[in-house]
């Protein structure tokens, strides 16, 4: 069933992918506006390596494609710290506008990269077959979600009130709420992927957060 799920998700992200892509055409592409862009193309890749581990069976190879896992979400996951600076900044709130909030935001997903690369360099991984999936993952694996995604989740947060309360869009709140939940409480499934379905409706939150504001700009302009 898990290989049928990573399948699925793969195809959405695929999907979200070329929205983000279609978005980022219709305007400026050096923006961090389109940061996640960078995170859907990694969680395509992420998905698929997934979905066809038991295919590609045990070896080196496929623990190699797993390494790259590890690398992609430690290099780009981080950037969401500076799209949520970004959408307070769209929001209209002041402080967010000046180019100091950006130089600490910037400075703070570099942070939060470093950190992340400090489990990744040397990280040893052992195969592992879970309700069908064959992946390879870290030999010493922490429980709980790893600190940097906790504080990336927090950036998020703060910035969906922001733009709750400024712009009367709740949808980043309710798609950052619900990951939060569903990392948080257990659900009575058996199976490792159901969770990642509360990811996909967070990066889904973010590219809407983002047409809207697009929208907003257009209007005002």
């Amino acid at each position: 069933m898990d290989t049928i799920l990573f399948f699925a998700y793969a195809a959405a992200y695929l999907a979200l992918l070329a929205w983000g892509l279609t978005l980022a055409a219709r305007g400026r592409w050096w923006t961090p506006a389109n940061l996640p862009v960078l995170v859907i193309a990694g969680l395509v890749y992420d998905n698929i390596v997934l979905a066809t581990g038991a295919y590609i069976g045990e070896g080196a190879l496929l623990e190699g494609l797993n390494l790259a896992r590890y690398w992609i979400h430690a290099l780009v996951t981080p950037l969401l710290a500076i799209f949520a600076w970004h959408v307070v900044a769209r929001s209209g709130v002041a402080w967010a506008r000046t180019r100091w909030a950006g130089v600490v935001a910037t400075a703070a997903a570099v942070a939060l990269m470093a950190l992340e690369l400090t489990h990744v360099v040397g990280i040893e991984l052992t195969a592992e077959r879970e309700h069908g999936v064959l992946s390879y993952s870290a030999a010493e694996a922490a429980g709980g979600p790893p600190l940097m995604v906790l504080l990336v989740t927090v950036t998020l947060l703060v910035a969906a009130f922001f733009v709750w309360r400024r712009q009367k869009w709740i949808w980043l709140l309710v798609g950052t709420l619900l990951m939060v939940i569903g990392s948080a409480v257990p659900l009575p499934v058996d199976s490792g992927a159901v969770t990642n379905a509360f990811e996909l409706i967070l990066l889904t939150s973010i590219l809407a957060t983002k047409h809207v504001q697009d929208r907003a700009e257009a209007a005002a302009a």
